[in-house]
């Protein structure tokens, strides 16, 4: 491993909305395969990757319950989205030759392996992409929840989580151009002044678990390895 990699094992989180690109629903394939190169690059350098990857670009479970449904059934289907974009980022790191594979905290052994943290770990040994599918496998839960569980099952030494602007602002800034940006947070600042970069539960866990947040932009191509290189724009949420 290059000497210069500061965070030998990762987990990464990605947003479903990520995948959609410049459409109003579903997977552009350009995009899942760009996110896909961007991995491909950073586990080039060494470094150990898992990822949780979210649902919102197909379903989100609080759709259901705002509409007066029930909110368990809504996650449910939620949770299925995720599957579906996990298979389809799988999909992608493949056709690059990344050995990748999909682990499901919801059993569908005939779509996908089921999880485990002993066998998401073997995997990971044995050099593989772990994408984590299915949420935490319970509703009321975010996939942002489940990026730091998984972060701290894995040993992970970072919880990256990409998002559409290059690190964390005091408020969104394509709303408000002069809002802060922050270049070093620690876990009790973002829940003292309710940054909205992550819910509570996640950074409650991170915080928990001694994990930092690393808050990048998901749409710029090569981010992920240069600030894993020591460069790159992002915010880091530490102890």
């Amino acid at each position: 491993m290059t000497a210069a990699i500061r965070y030998p094992r990762v987990l990464l989180k990605v947003s479903g909305e990520a995948l959609m690109g410049q459409q109003g629903f579903g997977i552009d394939v350009a995009v899942a395969d760009r996110i896909a190169a961007d991995i491909a690059e950073a586990r080039a350098l060494g470094v150990e990757i898992s990822v949780v990857i979210g649902g919102g670009n197909i379903f989100r479970g609080v759709a259901v319950a705002s509409k007066g449904g029930d909110r368990v059934t809504g996650d449910h289907m939620g949770m299925l989205g995720t599957v579906i974009n996990a298979l389809a980022l799988r999909t992608s790191l493949i056709k690059l030759g990344v050995d990748t594979i999909v682990l499901s905290a919801i059993a569908m052994p005939e779509i996908c392996e089921s999880f485990s943290q002993r066998t998401a770990l073997a995997h990971q040994a044995a050099g593989r992409v772990v994408i984590f599918a299915g949420g935490t496998g319970n509703p009321f839960f975010t996939t942002d929840s489940a990026g730091a569980l998984r972060a701290a099952e894995m040993g992970a030494a970072a919880l990256f989580k990409g998002t559409q602007v290059d690190g964390i602002y005091s408020a969104d800034p394509k709303m408000h151009p002069d809002a802060e940006r922050y270049d070093h947070l620690t876990h009790e600042d973002v829940l003292r002044k309710g940054l909205a970069v992550m819910d509570v539960a996640a950074v409650a866990l991170a915080r928990e678990n001694h994990i930092p947040i690393v808050v990048f932009s998901i749409h710029e191509a090569g981010e992920f390895a240069r600030i894993l290189s020591g460069a790159g724009r992002a915010t880091i949420v530490s102890d």
